[in-house]
């Protein structure tokens, strides 16, 4: 069923594009549209916050109107994902986040989609855990304030916030991961 909430979903996949447009130059301190880096680093995370806010708005509102559907619980983590993973390697090839920091996350979320896949198999939908929310809360956060090359924190502090979030982030993935393996873990045994 396609309503309101499953729309914003979509929106969010929709909004990906557009933030790696912003982010990524085309060639050296030239993006495909004609701004400057900086106000492409700044328009990138303006649509990143708008589609992050999409991921708070569609459960709010499939929880308030009671309309959670089963297409909701499936594609909500996977627009989540492809939004985050993205946005992340946009900032290994901007030179703003380690690869070792992107890799942990990614394979947590293969291994977390193929716990899903194999409840998927058994008519069960896995939605997202809290310790999964948390960790999706703080990658988005982490990626905001990398892309605002630490704004705001920059203005009271020269510790790299942005680098510190991510970094917390890995290990709430890693977390996170490892409390769908151990929730599942007679799903994978078969």
């Amino acid at each position: 069923m396609i309503n309101l909430p499953n729309k914003l979903t979509v929106l969010r996949i929709l909004l990906i594009p557009l933030v790696l447009i912003f982010l990524i130059p085309i060639q050296p301190g030239k993006l495909l549209l004609p701004v400057s880096i900086e106000s492409g680093r700044v328009a990138a995370a303006v649509v990143f916050v708008l589609a992050s806010l999409t991921d708070m708005l569609d459960g709010a509102i499939a929880r308030k109107r009671n309309c959670v559907t089963t297409l909701g619980k499936f594609l909500d983590p996977i627009a989540d994902k492809l939004l985050v993973v993205s946005s992340l390697i946009a900032l290994v090839q901007t030179g703003d986040v380690s690869a070792w920091a992107v890799t942990v996350i990614i394979a947590r979320e293969f291994i977390v989609t193929g716990i899903r896949i194999l409840a998927a198999n058994d008519g069960v939908v896995i939605a997202a855990s809290l310790p999964a929310k948390i960790k999706t809360f703080t990658q988005m956060a982490a990626i905001v304030v990398i892309m605002l090359d630490n704004f705001p924190f920059s203005l009271f502090t020269k510790l790299p916030i942005g680098q510190i979030l991510l970094w917390i982030a890995v290990i709430l993935t890693a977390y996170s991961g490892y409390d769908y393996l151990r929730a599942n873990i007679d799903r994978i045994r078969g």
